[in-house]
């Protein structure tokens, strides 16, 4: 597979929660919580359960940082 994305994180599934459209897929990216919203189709074409091992892919345009007053 190759893809344009450069920010590619190894990361394991730890839970998801469904919807009626959506799932919740959460992820421990290296000790970070990471949570990605995917159709529940997707979810299960991908066979993603606790424990798979997963690579999440960043594509976004913006990153907005703030500091507290």
């Amino acid at each position: 597979m190759k893809l344009s994305a450069r920010n590619q994180l190894p990361a394991t599934v730890t839970a998801i929660t469904e919807g009626p459209a959506t799932a919740n897929v959460e992820l421990d990216c290296n000790g970070i919580r990471l949570v990605a919203s995917i159709t529940v189709e997707a979810a299960k074409e991908l066979g993603l359960a606790p424990g798979t091992e997963v690579t999440a892919f960043v594509k976004a345009s913006d990153v907005i940082l703030g500091v507290a007053d």
